[in-house]
């Protein structure tokens, strides 16, 4: 028996980037996987977290969502939804009973009892055809509590441990169930969470599950496969073929601009896995980054191609998106941003960002000086008050990460619990975050 899903994940509906909308790239996105579920018949669709940008998506980043739904169900392949740090568990509750009733199955929290999240997946032909253990991101508060007197140390091995233990109880569970089908089903798990020796970008938090800095691999239990989301590159884990990142299926900062991006189609035989093919997905609205002194980039914006003449069918953009970082060892010159743009002039080119180089880019204070606000991330301007005091010896540099750990957990808090909480009182308020920041 076979039995084909595609992974994907880390859509982020409804992101602007600098201020532009990424909707028209959004739209042609979801045009090319509805034709590569159709091409390859697909028996089933799992998309690992952050389907929307924010907690609360603007009306346009729902209507493409909804609209990809409704779209999908001519194909016969199922669609199961999981909530990632991003998402609003609430927003994706909104509309979960609904869903249902079009074969859609969404996971946006722990349910109250674990049977819930293993899923029976059936093949186009409505015949079993993979038990999934159904896991989205899941919240400190959902696993532990805390105790007094623990240090840092131990709450991070409290909650590696319960999160362990929840996935091998949904494993025990899935094995249950796939005994009672008395069938070789195939059992695939989920997670939205950074396991260690993930490749990041810019545009990931370096922030995880509360206190956890990354899960091992070696604690995910032996499912067949473990669809993963929340990191942007696509990739194994620890080289290990069935423990995979899809990465976004658009670049989301940046530094993605020369990845190659894929959602991830995977294959079991007689419920093993056979294959993992990418699908590289088309290039919607091509991004570039030029960097050295004036008359260098200067010489590059020149050599920049139309989209047009370089792209596929799939897209219409007629310009190429750039950031410019100014070499360190350029004068500082109170005009650049006029500078760069006269040398942009009738180019096809759309400049989103300037910026200086940083070298180091970790704490030099000289550097302030010669930096705004809109070029540091939150966690730079904290990391720079903090190399401002004097940290000498190992219980000075311990209380340090301990604050830098502290200073995340907030970040995290106000920009993940935040947003839901926005969401649940007003839901239909439109947000947005800028720079591509998860």
């Amino acid at each position: 028996m076979t039995f084909r899903i595609l992974h994907t994940s880390d859509w982020h509906l409804g992101q602007h980037f600098f201020g532009k909308t990424r909707a028209d790239e959004h739209a042609m996105f979801f045009n090319w996987l509805l034709e590569q579920v159709q091409v390859h018949e697909v028996d089933a669709l799992i998309v690992a977290g952050d389907i929307f940008d924010t907690g609360a998506p603007p009306s346009y980043a729902r209507e493409l969502y909804n609209r990809f739904v409704v779209e999908l169900q001519r194909t016969d392949c199922q669609l199961v939804l999981l909530a990632g740090n991003h998402d609003s568990v609430a927003t994706l509750n909104e509309s979960k009973d609904l869903l249902a009733c079009l074969n859609v199955h969404v996971v946006a929290g722990m349910p109250g009892t674990p049977e819930n999240n293993v899923l029976l997946l059936n093949d186009r032909n409505e015949e079993p055809g993979a038990i999934l253990c159904a896991v989205p991101f899941l919240r400190q508060r959902d696993l532990t509590t805390s105790k007094a007197g623990q240090d840092g140390a131990e709450k991070q091995q409290a909650l590696q441990q319960a999160i362990a233990d929840y996935y091998a109880r949904l494993f025990q569970l899935a094995q249950a169930r796939r005994e009672e089908f008395g069938e070789a089903l195939p059992i695939i798990a989920t997670g939205h969470l950074t396991t260690v020796g993930a490749e990041l970008t810019e545009s990931v938090r370096d922030i995880y599950i509360g206190a956890l800095d990354a899960f091992p691999s070696g604690a995910f239990p032996p499912v067949d496969y473990i669809a993963l989301g929340h990191i942007h590159r696509s990739q194994k884990v620890g080289g290990q073929e069935h423990i995979r990142y899809s990465g976004s299926p658009i670049p989301l900062s940046f530094d993605e601009a020369e990845q190659s991006k894929s959602v991830l189609m995977v294959d079991f035989e007689d419920g093993r896995l056979q294959q993992v093919t990418p699908l590289e997905t088309p290039c919607f609205q091509p991004m570039q980054v030029i960097r050295g002194d004036l008359k260098s980039i200067e010489k590059q914006l020149g050599s920049i191609v139309a989209p047009n003449s370089q792209l596929s069918l799939f897209s219409n953009a007629d310009k190429v998106w750039v950031d410019i970082e100014v070499a360190a060892t350029q004068d500082y010159l109170d005009d650049l941003q006029r500078r760069i743009q006269d040398m942009v002039g009738a180019l096809p080119v759309e400049v989103l960002l300037v910026r200086r180089e940083r070298k180091n880019k970790g704490l030099r204070l000289e550097r302030l000086e010669k930096e705004t606000l809109a070029e540091l991330t939150v966690e730079e301007v904290f990391e720079r008050r903090l190399a401002q005091e004097v940290w000498e010896g190992e219980e000075a540099e311990a209380r340090r990460q301990r604050l830098l750990g502290m200073f995340r957990q907030v970040e995290n808090d106000v920009l993940g619990d935040g947003l839901e909480a926005d969401a649940e009182a007003e839901p239909h308020v439109e947000t947005s975050v800028t720079g591509g920041d998860v």
